[in-house]
């Protein structure tokens, strides 16, 4: 295993990006509720708070992927360095975590006036603005220490990490070049999508690579010499695609369809790019019964498995209905379930040890199943055409294929959720266990 522990002068900062992401997905799993029950024949024409579900589908994407991802590359990048800068690492975890409050209240503040736009979807109003202001601001600093510490990582993984720090910091200097190129006529909905579709594709960079470093430095086998050399070019193979990005907005304007054309065949040759080291993690992760750690083992398993799933539905995208967040909830959630893992890897790793390692274990694969048949629905009654993004009788269900389907998806989509909150309940349980251990 090629990740073993932060150093010590690492340990508490690492641990409080953790406990950041996993704050998190606790509210981020109260909006999911809310969002599966909105969806599911039977239930949702029984719910009165139908008006609520673009709000909370924004909250909770931005809180389980943009805020839980970004959290844990803290994490990542905190693990691989030599120590904290305190002049960049406290006032980033400090302004991520105001960010974060923010995000999780705004919806109680007044109207949401909500817009689900790619990548990351908004609330029209000014205390969501300020979150999101906030934790891009954390991010920003993180990333910035992530490039001056010194890295303790070995010498691929440390590679990943730095690139993945570059991306990051591309993808949010792009935003006010975004904003200086959009037109003055266009708002709402059309703003904030050209405003996050250049940098949300960099970002795209951001989690591959970071999701290879997991899977990698996590890996029961490290490869040699020659095999330590190649990895460092695949990572760099990976990340070289951002080169391209502020060249795609010196081409021209960004209020046409060019411009999103080409940062959709800027994304589909990173993907290509990844399948090597994709193919190389699966390679560590199948080949053999894997020994030892089991929590950490069903995590990067289920990781790998769904996010294959995730890859290969996006060949079947035709149109627009819910086969594309089939697509993206089997790639994201991929992801995740990495990240679970290394969570499961980290808190042992800082004198937490997991004090149910049965059920974690057991939640790795009960959130893979559940969000497999989530997947799975979704694809199902895409092929009938079922809308994305609405609820109740918005989403056309006419044919009875198409209402199993998603029956299908709002069960897969309990069970994923029982998972989702096995794993709090694993990671919480520990924390509170070994909270008297933390600093040692």
């Amino acid at each position: 295993m090629y990740l073993t522990a932060p150093p010590p002068a690492s340990r508490q900062l690492a641990l409080r990006w953790l406990q950041l992401g996993l704050a998190a997905l606790v509210f981020a799993g109260i909006y999911a509720i809310l969002l599966v029950s909105s969806r599911t024949p039977g239930v949702a024409e029984h719910l009165p708070w139908l008006d609520f579900f673009h709000t909370a589908l924004v909250v909770h994407v931005d809180l389980s992927v943009l805020i839980w991802f970004l959290s844990l590359s803290g994490v990542l990048w905190t693990w691989g360095s030599a120590g904290p800068l305190p002049a960049l690492d406290r006032p980033a975890l400090w302004l991520a975590a105001a960010g974060t409050a923010l995000i999780v209240l705004s919806p109680f503040t007044g109207e949401g006036k909500p817009l689900i736009n790619n990548y990351v979807p908004v609330l029209q109003q000014p205390v969501f603005l300020a979150g999101l202001g906030l934790f891009g601001g954390g991010i920003l600093l993180k990333g910035l220490a992530a490039l001056a510490a010194r890295s303790i990582a070995p010498a691929p993984l440390a590679m990943g990490l730095r690139l993945a720090a570059f991306t990051t910091l591309v993808s949010i200097l792009l935003l006010p070049v975004s904003h200086l190129m959009i037109l003055p006529r266009v708002g709402g909905a059309g703003y904030y999508e050209l405003l996050f579709w250049g940098p949300g594709h960099v970002l795209q960079l951001t989690h591959t690579l970071l999701v290879l470093v997991v899977w990698i430095g996590l890996a029961p086998l490290s490869p040699g010499p020659a095999g330590r050399r190649l990895l460092g070019a695949l990572f760099l193979l990976i990340a070289l695609p951002v080169v391209v990005a502020p060249l795609i907005y010196g081409a021209g304007g960004i209020d046409g369809g060019e411009f999103r054309n080409r940062f959709t065949t800027f994304m589909r040759h990173g993907g290509l790019a990844s399948l090597p080291l994709l193919l190389y993690a699966l390679h560590l992760w199948f080949r053999r019964r894997v020994e030892g750690d089991a929590p950490v083992a069903a995590a990067m398993r289920g990781s790998l498995l769904l996010f294959v799933a995730g890859g290969i539905l996006g060949f079947m995208i035709e149109g627009v209905n819910v086969v594309i967040p089939a697509h993206y909830h089997g790639s994201i959630v991929g992801i995740t379930l990495a990240y679970m893992g290394l969570a499961y890897a980290l808190l042992p790793r800082l004198g937490i040890p997991l004090t149910l390692p049965r059920l974690a274990r057991w939640q790795a694969w009960i959130y893979t199943v559940g969000q497999l048949m989530h997947i799975s629905g979704l694809a199902w009654s895409g092929g009938y055409g079922v809308a994305r993004k609405v609820a109740g009788s918005a989403q056309g269900l006419e044919q009875l294929q198409a209402i199993w389907g998603m029956r299908l998806m709002g069960a897969g989509g309990g069970i994923a959720i029982i998972g989702g909150v096995l794993f709090l309940v694993v990671c919480l349980h520990a924390l509170w266990r070994g909270r008297g251990q933390e600093s040692q």
